[in-house]
């Protein structure tokens, strides 16, 4: 009866030995997908600092391109100001009002094509909608907007 512990002993050792490589091999399986897992989400935190670098750059690219519009105004503010220097009143007035008498005569050169173009449609037999649709056309929209936008909104965004 010697030898029958030793073979036991053998056996059991050996069953040891195959459960605590079974466990090495899950452990090793197990920190493999920890560190993939890691690898993920460390590529993630990459990604989203990347977006967030690029979302900075595009603000700040943005932010400069407003200082440069503001000091581009500036410049044009005081180029205005310097013309005006030694002139009289007259002139001043005259300068001023360059642009807006440029827009009334485009307005009232479009208000008289229109109204006569309208006229001209209504006694050839045109009915109303017709007439409407051809003379405030998508372009005419489009002009009017801008001439608006030019003298009310620049003066809204400038304030």
């Amino acid at each position: 009866m010697g030898g029958l512990p030793k073979l036991l002993d053998f056996f059991q050792d050996r069953s040891d030995k195959l459960h605590e490589l079974a466990l090495a091999r899950l452990q090793i399986e197990r920190e493999l997908e920890l560190r993939k897992a890691g690898f993920e989400a460390m590529e993630r935190i990459e990604h989203i600092r990347s977006e967030q670098l690029a979302t900075e750059s595009a603000a700040n690219t943005q932010q400069v391109l407003i200082g440069a519009q503001q000091a581009e105004m500036q410049a044009i503010y005081a180029h205005d100001e310097s013309l005006n220097e030694g002139t009289s009143q007259w002139m001043k007035n005259l300068r001023a009002s360059v642009r807006p008498v440029i827009t009334y005569g485009f307005f009232f050169l479009l208000l008289f094509v229109d109204v006569g173009l309208f006229t001209y449609g209504w006694h050839q037999g045109a009915t109303f909608v017709e007439l409407a649709e051809m003379l405030w056309d998508s372009d005419t929209q489009a002009l009017f907007a801008s001439i608006i936008a030019f003298h009310f909104g620049g003066r809204a965004f400038g304030k």
